[in-house]
């Protein structure tokens, strides 16, 4: 009980100095009560006409702002995106470019193989060739030579015997040195 007499006597105090003061200052009450009025007036347009449009406009370009911030995000996801998609391409197309010159140098290993065959199977062939023709010369030759040292054999003979032979003594006498050659 006694707190609200103490609490009585100080809003008494209070009420006191509070007109002490206003009588010090010169207040006046219609004054007060007309510029309080002007006050209020002047607060209700401005916040009416000034600070709410204001506020519109603020909330309006704070969702600009955060949609814009929300199309760089989405923005920076596609890009993070589309480079990891460049980049899968890139791999992809080093993966398949290192097959294409892997299957290129299989390829040419095979044509390699089937040119070298090729040409050992043609120069077989030269070699072949060459031999059959070597054979063909070695046996005209040693058909020519016989032929001349038949020839010659029928001319020795005939200087020898100092008689003229006839052809069937000369074939006979070439015959017979062609198998003595032939033996041996």
């Amino acid at each position: 009980m006694q707190s609200l007499i103490l609490l009585a006597d100080i809003g008494g105090d209070l009420a006191d100095t509070g007109a002490r003061i206003a009588s010090d200052f010169g207040l006046s009450w219609p004054f007060f009560i007309a510029q309080c009025l002007s006050f209020s007036i002047v607060a209700f347009c401005l916040y009416r006409f000034a600070y709410h449009p204001i506020q519109r406009v603020l909330a309006e370009r704070q969702q600009r702002i955060a949609e814009s911030l929300a199309n760089a995000e989405k923005i920076k996801q596609e890009l993070a995106s589309a480079q990891a998609k460049a980049q899968e391409i890139l791999s992809q197309a080093s993966a398949q470019g290192g097959k294409f010159i892997e299957e290129a140098r299989q390829s040419a290993a095979k044509v390699l193989e089937v040119e070298t065959q090729k040409a050992i199977a043609t120069a077989n062939d030269i070699i072949t060739k060459a031999r059959q023709a070597n054979d063909a010369e070695l046996a005209r030759m040693k058909t020519e030579l016989r032929r001349e040292v038949g020839r010659l054999v029928v001319s020795t003979t005939a200087k020898v015997t100092g008689k003229i032979l006839t052809a069937d003594d000369q074939n006979r006498l070439a015959e017979e040195t062609n198998k003595q050659l032939a033996s041996n």
